[in-house]
């Protein structure tokens, strides 16, 4: 009799005997799948001729930062004109060396030259006006003078017919009415010489004050004049100070405003070094901080004589000016690389500088282990640097050594394995 075989219903039915090695097949894959991505994410292989390895050492580190610099006049003068105008004739170019007074720059003005001529008509107006009143002050005078000399003449005919009046008058040889007639005569010639008087002295206060007046004006409008005229100078644009023409900003024919700068004088008695700075270092860069530089196989040396607050484009200016000898013909315009200390020199823990840090930020670096055939990741502190070498704070220790070049081909492995 036939038994009947049950047939496996569900999940058990893909667990019999002949699905066993798809079972096995499909672990095995899955295996292979695991270890290629923990591989892939954990360990990288490359060639140790692809990165360079520096040693940790502990050593002196000197605090410094390597900056370029300009050398500029120390001084300079700014030129800015003090009488607007036309550019006439170009004197000197640029580059030229100068004496206090040379001409630089001739200006011309018609304007100015206008209120020149109706200043010196108004001049001789005035003068002429002054003169005028003068004559009829002094024919004033004149006539006050002759008017006085009448009534002097006449108080004195007066008083010797009064007095003779009086006498006749006395032993009755003459009328009452004569007597006072001569008597009112002699008083009113009297009166009429003190009146003379009084106007001669008022008249004569007056043309003082009027004089006065007159003669002030006068000056003023001479001293205007003068004014005027040395603004007619001021067209003469001219070097303040001796020195080299370093800056003309003018062309024949251009027209130039009061206040704007078109040249600038460079005092070449002494020069500066201008650098500019990365703002990283502006509380460390102080006054006072001494640097070097090297020309020709000789080493000269500076010092910061001033810093400038502000910052742009990410950097702030200092000035040096030198503390020895100056370079031998030096020049406006040469740059010199310079060694600024920023600090005495300690001991510490210190790695060669390495295109590492800008993947990393000097928050970790790859350590290569003991028996050197690969190197692990290890977070670490970086303190100070120089153009030469980063300080170690924390993370590596003397004798270790480390991955200083480029990460870009190690992807985020925590692990670098060499062959």
């Amino acid at each position: 009799m036939d038994i009947v075989i049950e047939q496996k219903k569900g999940i058990k039915k893909y667990f019999q005997k002949k699905y066993i090695w798809y079972w096995i097949g499909g672990a095995v894959a899955l295996l292979l799948i695991y270890l290629l991505i923990t591989t892939d994410s954990n360990s990288v292989s490359v060639k140790s001729e692809n990165f360079n390895i520096a040693e940790v050492k502990e050593s002196e580190f000197n605090d410094y930062i390597r900056q370029s610099g300009q050398v500029l006049p120390m001084n300079t003068v700014q030129i800015s004109p003090l009488e607007g105008g036309i550019v006439e004739e170009i004197v000197n170019e640029e580059g030229s060396t100068l004496k206090a007074g040379d001409v630089i720059v001739r200006l011309s003005n018609q304007q100015l030259d206008m209120e020149i001529l109706h200043s010196e008509a108004d001049l001789a107006e005035k003068e002429n006006h002054l003169r005028n009143t003068m004559i009829d002050m002094e024919k004033q005078k004149l006539d006050l003078e002759q008017n006085r000399l009448t009534y002097t003449r006449n108080l004195n005919r007066a008083r010797r017919d009064y007095e003779q009046k009086k006498k006749l008058y006395a032993e009755n040889l003459c009328s009452k009415e004569e007597f006072i007639q001569s008597e009112e005569d002699f008083t009113l010639a009297k009166q009429q010489l003190e009146l003379n008087q009084n106007r001669a002295k008022q008249d004569s206060l007056y043309r003082s004050v009027q004089i006065k007046n007159l003669q002030e004006s006068l000056a003023s409008m001479r001293k205007n004049m003068e004014m005027i005229t040395r603004r007619k100078e001021n067209l003469n644009i001219k070097a303040p100070i001796d020195g080299e023409l370093g800056l003309l900003d003018a062309v024949k024919g251009q027209y130039i405003r009061v206040g704007d700068k078109i040249a600038q004088i460079n005092n070449l008695e002494s020069y500066k070094i201008e650098v500019l700075i990365d703002e990283h270092y502006i509380d460390r860069v102080t006054s006072g901080l001494d640097a070097t530089f090297e020309k020709s196989n000789e080493t000269y040396s500076a010092q910061i004589r001033k810093v400038y607050p502000e910052v742009r484009n990410g950097k702030f200016r200092v000035d040096l000016k030198f503390t020895g000898e100056e370079p031998d013909n030096i020049r406006t315009g040469q740059t010199y690389y310079l060694n600024i200390q920023l600090g005495s020199p300690t001991n510490g823990i210190i790695i060669p500088k390495g295109t590492f840090y800008q993947h990393t930020g000097g928050q970790w670096i790859y350590v290569v282990d003991e028996s050197g055939n690969y190197a692990v990741k290890r977070s670490i502190r970086i303190g100070r640097q120089n153009p030469k070498y980063y300080e170690i704070l924390e993370g590596l220790e003397p004798g270790e050594k480390v991955i200083i070049s480029g990460y870009e081909n190690f992807g985020d492995s925590e692990k670098v394995e060499f062959n």
